[in-house]
């Protein structure tokens, strides 16, 4: 078979847009806020993971065009040789102290972040145990790094010890995110760092969606729990309420000196440019500062729950502002978005693979700035859909 037979008969999408139910690539043509601008119309944002509604604010993006002006717009090399500015520095120093570890160390993404990590800290003939639904950039990183890898069943705190225990005399690093990004419960951080303990085995948590939205002051599931000392890294990203791109490690000085000699992803490719980073940088000190911000985040999650809930949608186990709406087909998935979208609500769909088949769902998430307003008019809009193709 040739190389491109494959690139022929990928029918999918085509199948979709055919049908007009394609519901991906949708160019936005304003801020990422609570409402958007999507084909020269005004709609309600529930799709994005701008948590606390910072991609917009006037600090963010003037520490972005000072940057700017003062060291242009890219760094021309890896933060292994040329690339790494003061500004990259002090950006570390700041998340360190955010997620409570002596020292962090800043990637281009938040998916190199994991990539990175879990492929230079687990070699041959060592183990990386991983919940089944945690993100790609865990799975691929768990691929990289050619260790032995075990998946235990989602939550399933017994069947992690069965793994645990089947690795008796093998290094092992536990990887799960923080709060996971499809269906938004919360790992059992206490019962994991419990089994790490008795297991001698070291903890990682990817809080991509955990910075800003768990924890005093967002400052991440672990804090949440209180089991900051208890993990040994602590990944996080700049894309979801920290309103830039890229991605970062924090852990011990000793452990962070390791991965940035050796993590190839960091030696080998471009450093994050300078807006970008300066543009985090404002973002930390916005959400500790305007921490009127978490409490809005909360409040909206509640009255969403409440709204969907009491109309009859299945929202799964979620525990945050990320709430699936379980649609079943993944045809229904599709229908709703377009529907939604006609009635002035954007909304994501999640289908087989990335959830089992007859379990698709529309992945909402919430932002501090949404108003009560907005909400409850998305929520008309999502019951009325909703009715229409008997989800509900």
């Amino acid at each position: 078979m040739g190389l491109l037979d494959k690139v022929h008969q990928f029918k999918t999408a085509r199948q979709l847009m055919d049908a007009g139910l394609y519901n991906y690539f949708r160019p936005i043509e304003s801020a990422q806020e609570n409402t958007v601008r999507y084909n020269g119309r005004e709609v309600i944002m529930l799709g994005s993971n701008n948590y606390l509604g910072l991609t917009n604010h006037p600090k963010v993006k003037e520490a972005a065009k000072a940057a700017l002006e003062k060291y242009g717009s890219g760094c021309a090399g890896s933060r292994f040789l040329n690339g790494t500015l003061d500004v990259h520095v002090a950006l570390e120093e700041k998340l360190a102290d955010l997620v409570g570890k002596e020292k962090a160390l800043v990637f281009s993404t938040g998916f190199f972040a994991n990539l990175g990590t879990i492929s230079t800290m687990v070699g041959r003939n060592e183990t990386v145990i991983v919940d089944r639904t945690d993100h790609a950039s865990i799975i691929d990183g768990c691929r990289m790094s050619y260790g032995n890898v075990r998946k235990y069943k989602h939550q399933d705190m017994a069947h992690l010890a069965y793994c645990l225990e089947q690795e008796p005399d093998t290094d092992k690093l536990i990887v799960v995110d923080g709060v996971f990004s499809m269906e938004g419960d919360i790992a059992k951080l206490p019962e994991i760092a419990a089994l790490g303990r008795k297991h001698k085995t070291l903890v990682m948590v990817d809080d991509a969606h955990g910075i800003g939205v768990m924890g005093a002051q967002g400052r991440g599931t672990c804090n949440h729990f209180g089991v900051t000392d208890d993990v040994h890294l602590i990944v996080g990203t700049f894309s979801k309420s920290l309103a830039s791109v890229g991605g970062f490690v924090a852990s011990d000085a000793e452990t962070i000196h390791y991965i940035q000699h050796l993590a190839r992803v960091m030696i080998f490719s471009a450093s994050p440019p300078p807006a970008s980073v300066a543009s985090v940088a404002a973002a930390v000190d916005v959400m500790l500062e305007e921490q009127w911000r978490h409490s809005a985040l909360w409040r909206n999650t509640r009255i969403m729950r409440e709204r969907l809930q009491s109309a009859g949608f299945d929202t799964g186990p979620s525990e945050t502002p990320i709430i699936p709406v379980v649609v079943g087909e993944d045809t229904t998935a599709y229908k709703m978005c377009v529907r939604c979208w006609e009635e002035g609500v954007f909304v994501n769909p999640i289908v087989s693979p990335a959830v089992d088949p007859g379990h698709a769902l529309l992945r909402l998430s919430l932002m501090a700035t949404h108003t009560e307003d907005e909400i409850h008019k998305a929520m008309d809009v999502l019951t009325g859909v909703g009715k229409k193709l008997g989800v509900v």
